[in-house]
């Protein structure tokens, strides 16, 4: 392997640092957009019913505030239950758009990264093609197993390249559907609490559904 990164060249290494760092915002968004991470289960369920009980107090709001990135987005709108629907409404999406942000945090990175190594891959192949012609212009073409020993370490960069890009692209657009599905369930859940807390939805046995 470390032959193969030597005969890649020097542009083996930006695209060696480029998968360091694709692997590490992988690992992180792996353990940062898990599901029960973002939505905690039956979270709206317990704030109506501390609702309910008159519990709803600062320190419970607190808590959930900083329980969860969907608790963020509730918290904005209990803070604001005492007003109008739309300014609870207005409230919950001005902190949602700033959850959102923080959880397509590196995605764009990740991205890149996609798009830019088998560019740097094809690089070192046109350069290491470019020494091939330079030794056929010096020596000829009489040992065809220099040039095709030139040829191969010439492709090894974009090998190397797409070996990259081709994973990172699939985590790039999974963490990107991902983060929608997550998007789409905390605005329900945000609507929900909406309706619980204007008294358009309840449920006396078990909360709302």
């Amino acid at each position: 392997m470390l032959e193969l990164m030597k005969a890649g060249g020097w542009l083996m290494l930006p695209i060696i640092v480029c998968s360091v760092i694709a692997m590490a915002i992988v690992l992180e968004r792996l353990w940062t957009l898990r599901r029960r991470r973002i939505m905690p289960d039956q979270l709206v369920t317990r704030i109506w019913n501390w609702h309910r009980q008159k519990q709803l107090t600062a320190e419970r709001i607190a808590e959930v505030r900083s329980g969860s990135p969907l608790g963020r987005i509730l918290s904005a709108g209990l803070v604001n239950r005492e007003h109008p629907r739309d300014v609870m409404k207005e409230a919950i999406h001005d902190t949602g758009r700033q959850v959102v942000a923080d959880m397509e945090r590196y995605l764009d990175t990740l991205g890149t990264i996609a798009s830019v190594t088998p560019l740097l891959g094809l690089l070192g192949t046109v350069i290491g093609m470019i020494d091939v012609f330079s030794v056929i212009m010096d020596a000829g073409v009489g040992n065809p197993g220099v040039l095709a020993g030139g040829i191969s370490k010439a492709l090894i960069t974009t090998a190397a390249g797409l070996s990259v890009a081709i994973p990172t692209l699939m985590f790039h657009r999974y963490f990107n559907s991902k983060v929608d599905k997550l998007t789409i369930g905390m605005e329900e859940q945000a609507l929900k609490l909406v309706e619980v807390i204007k008294g358009e939805r309840e449920s006396a046995e078990d909360g709302p559904r």
